[in-house]
């Protein structure tokens, strides 16, 4: 028995797809220094959560870091680029996620610092922390969200 879909139902099925999780994420990609692990764990978060994350491992991570705008105060151990914003650090999934569907005008995201509870970095201890974003003409941040425990 062939089976067929009409085309109303196709074309719900196609705008849920659409916009659900199953829908392509752009690919991240990651810039670490070989001898991190957390860095590594946080990519398989972010797999986790529907991403294909390429893991370049480098020497030169000042070097991305300058390239890509961010300040010491905005830095952590990995940086990241997903369709023409940088992630800097061990920003959660979800606000990656926002990040692409709202597309707010800024350059990035960060978690500065290498936070305890963050996406990789699941010690056993549990930190306050923000995500924060910023605009290349004016590097100061402001908050995206915040994660209190």
């Amino acid at each position: 028995m062939k089976r067929t879909v009409r085309p109303l139902v196709a074309g719900a099925l196609l705008a849920l797809l659409a916009t659900s999780a199953w829908a392509e994420q752009p690919v991240v990609e990651m810039y670490q220094d070989p001898n991190c692990g957390c860095c590594g764990a946080w990519a398989d978060h972010l797999e986790a959560e529907g991403f294909t994350v390429e893991r370049h491992k480098t020497r030169e991570m000042r070097a991305i870091k300058i390239e890509q705008g961010l300040t010491p105060e905005l830095a952590s151990c990995h940086t990241a680029v997903v369709d023409g914003y940088v992630i800097e650090g061990h920003v959660p999934a979800a606000d990656i996620h926002r990040l692409l569907e709202e597309r707010p005008d800024v350059a990035g995201l960060s978690v500065p610092g290498m936070p305890h509870g963050s996406p990789g970095m699941e010690t056993g201890r549990v930190d306050d922390y923000r995500v924060l974003g910023w605009h290349r003409d004016d590097r100061t941040p402001e908050i995206f969200s915040e994660y209190t425990h």
